[in-house]
């Protein structure tokens, strides 16, 4: 992973819009305070802070001053949960690259930076790796140990994989697993493609129309569970969502499955076109229902033209 692509946005803020566990988020404290508080980390005393949290012992082996920071005292809690299912390696020859990101490049380095940020303002975070399953799950924790970890589970799904290695996508089981396991109001930050896997049975648009069903459920149940959600919903316009490809035959392959399909794209382009259309304005008409942040990302615009502008808006909150 590229650390200098991280770095840059260091001097950004990160703010949640709503009261997540009772607190204003953004750079507030928790009114939790006692012995059942967890010690999270050490940080450097800032002068003209209260010195309650100097830890004496430590100032008289090192002569620096430094704070006792404790886990409920963390201002946000915000678990990035991004999609590593085989749809989200498109386009597979740019995996990896940050100049030309595909969906997962994009998403795993997005969630390098929030992880960046929110280390900087002392607020906790945790990852959800899902694909059929949830695949790993860490808790929110602020520690500089728990973000180097993270970090280096996010540097993982850049390196080469197994093309052979077909993952599908358990999108609405996972958001639903998500809202149960998160016992305190927290940001859930989700990267995916929104797209699911169809079998080979029944109306397909039928199937699709109650994929989205599921999709929707899930996403009130994490509003239901008064959790905040940002959805960076991740795409390649040209390729997969306008079908712009050569007036010739091409084999198309799903990533998640391996089922192969033969077809020339003109001739599908309308309809393909027009369900996409439909797809993509009824997720952001949802969104908006919801109170759900939707940021369309087409990787073809590059990280940073859409990761900026997404932040700049964010810390003016």
């Amino acid at each position: 992973m590229d650390q200098s692509q991280i770095s840059r946005y260091k001097s950004l803020d990160f703010y949640a819009r709503q009261v997540v566990e009772g607190f204003i988020t953004g750079r507030h404290k928790s009114p939790f305070h006692g012995f059942s508080v967890e010690f999270s980390d050490y940080r450097q005393y800032n002068t003209g802070e209260s010195t309650k949290n100097i830890d004496w012992h430590l100032y008289g082996r090192t002569d620096r001053l430094y704070v006792k920071q404790f886990e409920e005292e963390t201002n946000l809690r915000c678990q990035l949960v991004i999609d590593q299912s085989g749809s989200m390696l498109f386009p597979t020859e740019c995996h990896g690259d940050i100049g030309h990101p595909n969906k997962l490049t994009f998403s795993v380095y997005a969630a390098a930076v929030l992880i960046e940020i929110l280390h900087r303002q002392r607020d906790a975070f945790g990852l959800s790796l899902f694909s059929g399953q949830i695949d790993q799950q860490t808790p929110c924790r602020s520690s500089s140990v728990h973000q180097q970890y993270l970090l280096g589970l996010l540097d993982g799904l850049l390196q080469p994989v197994n093309k052979d290695t077909h993952r599908e996508t358990s999108l609405a089981e996972t958001i639903h697993l998500t809202a149960e396991q998160l016992h305190k109001r927290s940001l859930v930050v989700l990267f995916t493609d929104a797209f699911t896997h169809p079998d080979n049975s029944g109306n397909q648009a039928i199937k699709q129309s109650s994929n989205q069903e599921a999709l929707f459920d899930a996403l009130r149940h994490l509003r239901h569970n008064k959790h905040e959600v940002i959805i960076f919903h991740t795409y390649d316009f040209a390729h997969e969502v306008n079908l712009d490809y050569d007036s010739r035959p091409h084999l198309f392959i799903d990533l998640e499955s391996g089922r192969q399909l033969k077809v020339q794209p003109e001739e599908v382009a309308d309809a393909y076109r027009s369900q996409m259309t439909e797809l993509f304005a009824t997720l952001r008409q949802r969104a908006m229902q919801y109170r759900i942040d939707y940021v369309p990302v087409d990787i073809a615009q590059g990280f940073h033209q859409i990761l900026l502008p997404f932040l700049l808006k964010r810390s003016k909150i």
